[in-house]
């Protein structure tokens, strides 16, 4: 695979060809109609793709539960690029989901050389303090710490057994020059992104992961891996309906009915499918056709709609016999937003991006700096108009200060027709941006002595 057919998730350097990635690595657009209550990364186009996400938008409609995942690296400030993930988060916990927060003090320790004491107190009064600020409900919150919960290695270890170098070259990059904490770090991710399907931590149901589309070789590698764990596969019916296939594993052989000569054991068989045939009886499927020989069972009267809930019922099944029992993950995708110089944001480069914790100074300072789409003279700019694909502070406005579209399709009209002057829309940017930190500030001191409220009970000393 060629570098330009690879997203790499520590590239400081990213392609922002939306529709060649989606296309590339198989990702589903967006239909706004089908999101409810939208809010304004999807009504702008800002999360534009997904895996897996119908799956979560039928829980969503029928009140069912689902989980959110999200993770955050204990070694730096957070900044604006930071909040579009837990906008998402946000949003889908306002439409039911129960949110898990990873923080990878594990992986900061082990990459970034920061001790866990350390990771712990970024965490808490640089993240968990914001994410807090923002909007998340302390009640429907668990923050966790990797280096408290073991089974998230143990099982990122497990899920390890289903993979190999080859494919981790050919997700990753990596090299024989690759570190080990590197290919361990994916792993481990597996087991942060999965685990919240135990039963201690939530039980069986569907986990959404909103991330930047640099993050989907996790997304996909984890993916992979679940799928090659599940003992019955679900897939479309070339003549309408879906079947069900036995996956026949090494650990669970003799539960499918296959003797150690490899010959089918017909009543250990047949009590499988009896169990099976029960399960989906109890989702109102009649018309079942099983072929314990072959290890198929074919439902015509099944729809792509039902794929998901008889997922879950064979998960629960699994989980019944004997195996993991875990459905992979879903997750959506938002588009990079530049930085303040024309390039990537960047925690290490404070002159890129605004952090949550920066002063009104500074941050009118930098948007006076941004890059801009204005022309060079007020004579050229009237004439010619602003460039609003270049312009940072009518992005910033976009991505994050102006909720109105209405206001907002507003100022770009009048910004590319050269009413509106470079130094006039930073400045609107500036007055946005204002309110905005000076919110986050007043709510983050609400939230400060109450940070543990958030907390999981593995993870509070």
């Amino acid at each position: 695979m060629t570098s330009g057919s690879r997203i790499d998730p520590w590239s400081s350097q990213q392609s922002t060809d939306y529709e060649r990635i989606r296309d590339n690595f198989g990702l589903s657009n967006i239909e706004i109609s089908k999101i409810p209550n939208p809010n304004l990364l999807h009504r702008r186009g800002i999360i534009f793709a997904h895996r897996g996400l119908d799956t979560i938008l039928d829980r969503i409609n029928h009140g069912d539960n689902f989980g959110v995942l999200t993770g955050l690296m204990p070694s730096g400030k957070m900044h604006l690029g930071h909040s579009m993930v837990i906008n998402q988060v946000k949003w889908f916990q306002e439409q039911g989901g129960d949110v898990t927060v990873t923080v990878a003090d594990l992986e900061a320790l082990a990459t970034r050389n920061v001790s866990l004491k350390e990771g712990r107190k970024i965490a808490l009064s640089e993240y968990i303090n914001n994410y807090a600020a923002m909007g998340l409900d302390p009640d429907k919150t668990n923050v966790y710490f990797q280096s408290m919960r073991p089974i998230v290695q143990r099982l990122g270890f497990t899920l390890g057994q289903k993979t190999n170098i080859s494919e981790f070259e050919a997700i990753y990059g990596f090299s024989g020059e690759t570190n080990l904490a590197h290919v361990q770090a994916p792993l481990v991710q597996a087991g942060d992104i999965v685990h919240p399907q135990l039963d201690e931590y939530g039980g069986l149901r569907p986990i959404v992961v909103p991330v930047g589309v640099d993050q989907d070789p996790h997304i996909r590698l984890t993916r992979g891996l679940v799928s090659k764990t599940n003992w019955f596969n679900v897939k479309n019916r070339k003549s309408g309906g879906l079947t069900i296939g036995l996956s026949i594993q090494e650990e669970n052989k003799n539960l499918m009915g296959v003797s150690s000569n490899g010959s089918i054991n017909r009543d250990v068989r047949n009590q499988l499918f009896d169990k099976l045939k029960s399960s989906l009886a109890k989702l109102g499927f009649a018309d079942i056709m099983s072929n314990p020989k072959h290890g198929t069972i074919e439902i015509p009267g099944a729809t792509i709609l039902d794929k998901s809930k008889i997922q879950l019922s064979l998960l629960s099944l699994e989980r019944n016999i004997g195996g993991m029992g875990f459905m992979p993950p879903s997750s959506t995708y938002h588009r990079f937003v530049v930085g303040m110089t024309g390039d990537k944001m960047s925690s290490s480069k404070p002159e890129t991006t605004i952090f949550m914790h920066d002063s009104i100074e500074d941050m009118s300072k930098k948007v006076k700096r941004a890059f801009s789409g204005g022309q060079a003279t007020v004579e050229e700019h009237r004439r010619l108009g602003g460039d609003l694909s270049k312009d940072v502070a009518y992005q910033y406005l976009q991505y994050f200060f102006e909720e109105s579209d209405k206001e907002l399709e507003s100022i770009g009209r009048d910004y590319e027709s050269g009413r509106l002057l470079a130094g006039e829309i930073k400045q609107i940017c500036i007055d946005r941006a204002t309110e905005w930190l000076t919110d986050l500030s007043e709510k983050r001191n609400q939230w400060s002595d109450r940070i543990e409220d958030f907390l999981s009970s593995d993870s509070k000393l």
